[in-house]
């Protein structure tokens, strides 16, 4: 078979699905890899792998059977040291084994940016253990952020108002940590007046931005974005200064989401995910590159000469609410009837194979309309006239 690529996707979530499509589109052969069988990514890649990211034996394996031109990491939860290991033997990991490293784990990355490149963030500790995390209130004031130092779109995440809170917070974030750190980032509360992801692509010819996704969170996760975001000259200026230095850091080629609190004078560093964003899936139809096509570009050394907008744009998630492994998906026809009088719908199933309370099965997406609100308005209610069947 002839390809441009031989790619190892390391997790294959919907994520990681819609990357697989975009890098077949440029000839490239994926084995997607994940945890369980018949994940998003596998449904469309050449090949497919079951095993846990966080088994270094199964993992080097896959990457010594494969011997794939790239290692492209989807998930937080890996053994990073597998990934310097085989960097080291002449492996190519996206966007470097040390980015995987350093932005896996909040601590690392924070470390990072405040200690090592001076950007302006929130006060924080970290904590092992109960009265660590009370130290660490202490430090930072309530309310405070209580969340994993490893975990995925915001997962584990909540909110102590007062002393009282604080043991439910540091369960819940044990709870639903991913990998086998048991620890926590306390983190000020930021009476920020908006929050939003700049997707930064690093490439062989330089930095590119696209324009900043602003988002809305429940349960510290996304439930909708939108782009643009209207921003001062100057605070957009500051945040991608600030992008651009931690990337340049990082080192390697490929998409970032690096994650700002924006306020009236200030933009505040959050956090950064070495890959395509959750909550770019706006781009999908706000873009004439998705971040998807913009991860595969960077990564392959293709040119990214201009990232536009087509206008307005928004996503809304479509989530489950109980456990289940036989269901169907209904209401598409409904959904894509939100559409017309200048704004175009449509919609992705990410064809998981389980539901689960608030898991995201798909995603709306709306294009068009004279204000961002517009756009969010009909991917809500594109969202809400998807069904879930069981």
């Amino acid at each position: 078979m002839v390809f441009t690529a031989k790619i190892l996707l390391l997790g294959s979530g919907e994520l990681g699905k819609e990357f697989v499509i975009s890098a077949k589109r440029y000839g490239c052969y994926v084995i997607a890899c994940d945890a369980y069988a018949n994940a998003p990514a596998m449904q469309v890649a050449d090949e497919a792998e079951v095993f846990s990211m966080l088994d270094d034996g199964a993992l080097r394996a896959a990457i010594e059977k494969h011997k794939p031109d790239y290692i492209v990491p989807e998930v937080e939860a890996i053994r990073t040291e597998v990934l310097q290991e085989m960097e080291q033997k002449g492996f190519s990991v996206v966007p470097s084994a040390r980015a995987t490293y350093m932005t896996m784990n909040r601590d690392r990355i924070r470390e990072v940016a405040a200690s090592e490149l001076g950007l302006r963030t929130s006060k924080y500790r970290y904590a092992e253990s109960l009265d660590e995390v009370l130290a660490g209130a202490e430090h930072t004031g309530f309310p405070c952020v209580i969340k994993p130092v490893m975990s995925s779109s915001g997962k584990g995440q909540s909110n102590a108002h007062s002393v009282d809170d604080l043991e439910k917070c540091w369960t819940y974030a044990v709870e639903n940590m991913r990998g086998d750190r048991k620890k926590v980032i306390v983190e000020e509360f930021i009476r920020f007046d908006y929050e939003i992801t700049l997707l930064t692509v690093r490439t062989r010819e330089g930095v590119r931005f696209c324009e900043p996704i602003g988002h809305r969170q429940e349960r510290g996760d996304y439930q909708e974005s939108w782009q643009p975001v209207p921003m001062q000259s100057h605070l957009l200026d500051e945040a991608k200064r600030m992008a651009e230095k931690v990337v340049d850091n990082l080192g390697g080629y490929g998409l970032f989401g690096v994650e700002f609190f924006v306020t009236k004078d200030a933009v505040i560093f959050s956090e950064l995910s070495p890959r395509p964003h959750d909550t770019g899936m706006v781009t999908l139809i706000s873009q004439n590159l998705s971040e998807f096509d913009l991860h595969a570009r960077a990564i392959l050394g293709l040119p990214i000469d201009r990232v536009h907008l087509h206008g307005n744009a928004a996503s809304a998630v479509i989530l489950a609410d109980q456990e289940a492994s036989d269901f169907t998906i209904g209401g598409l026809a409904a959904a894509l009837r939100q559409g017309g009088e200048g704004v175009d719908v449509d919609v992705r199933i990410f064809g998981k194979p389980t539901t689960r309370p608030y898991r995201r099965m798909g995603v709306a997406l709306a294009l068009g309309g004279r204000t961002t609100d517009e756009a969010r308005a009909r991917a809500r209610s594109a969202a809400e006239q998807v069904t879930i069947q069981y």
